[in-house]
């Protein structure tokens, strides 16, 4: 008995290595990514695919390792995420608070949903002749086409978050008092934040469309004109590298916003 107890009451040794588990979700991804290179390399080697075409794993590194190493590639990674950063945080702060407004005062949102629908559904990359015409060939034309394609889907889905919000917890803090100022900031608003998580991840891969699409219609630097000019002179080992960098730019940049809305997740309200 006496032994028994010992044994139960003896404190479980510590392992000496502890590894944590990876997800599953980024295992699998890991595994299927690369796959796809080692069976794009066996292609290319077999006489599958051109290398001249289509490039293969092995020489998209070695040009990845030149341009990096000679930093010639520097500079139009650096254009390119300016050009993102302010297109996308003026889209933010401009559309989180008009979102806000036009799905919580019902005579504005009635004034504002049909000409909402109607731009939100316009093909965005039709504009940018115009644009071009009118903020020229700077930085500017830049920004408004990446602010345009990226606000108009964080609007919509704030707009959402407001309107998914459950009666019944509105009736409920209306029943103890609650102001329509403490009800929209108590009530509302957390409601509405994994919506708003949700519009900021659809509207960044949005805004690195824009960018891409206005380096291929006016720039001389960036990831699409670096994209653009090694496909006209076909160097498709350079084209690929860049494809692949604006790839794992957003992959990065959707699991960060991702992240931040599992934490939120709970807070989403229940559709019936």
């Amino acid at each position: 008995m006496t032994a028994n107890a010992s044994v139960a009451g003896k404190a479980p040794s510590p392992r000496r290595w502890a590894f944590k588990r990876p997800s599953e979700r980024a295992l699998y991804g890991a595994m299927g990514f690369i796959g796809v290179l080692v069976l794009w390399e066996i292609a290319t080697d077999v006489g599958i695919f051109k290398k001249s075409l289509m490039s293969a794993p092995s020489l998209i590194v070695k040009a990845a390792m030149t341009d990096f190493g000679s930093g010639a590639i520097w500079p139009h990674i650096t254009t390119s995420l300016s050009e993102w950063a302010i297109g996308f945080a003026i889209g933010a702060v401009v559309g989180i608070p008009l979102g806000l407004i036009i799905g919580w005062f019902r005579r504005f949102d009635y004034f504002a949903s049909v000409m909402l629908s109607a731009i939100y559904a316009t093909p965005k990359v039709a504009l940018a002749p115009m644009i071009i015409l009118v903020a020229g060939i700077g930085i500017e034309a830049k920004v408004i086409l990446v602010l345009l394609l990226s606000i108009f889907a964080i609007i919509v889905s704030t707009v959402s978050g407001v309107h998914s919000v459950d009666r019944r917890h509105q009736q409920i803090a209306q029943s103890f008092g609650a102001s329509k100022r403490l009800l929209f900031t108590s009530v509302v608003l957390p409601s509405t934040i994994p919506f708003i998580l949700s519009g900021l991840r659809i509207g960044a891969g949005r805004a690195l469309v824009g960018v891409v699409v206005a380096e291929f219609l006016v720039a001389n630097q960036g990831i699409g004109w670096y994209i653009s000019f090694n496909g006209t002179m076909l160097n498709s080992a350079r084209v690929y590298l860049g494809i692949l960098m604006l790839g794992l730019f957003g992959i990065v940049l959707g699991e960060m916003i991702r992240v931040v809305e599992r934490r939120f997740d709970s807070w989403r309200p229940e559709i019936h």
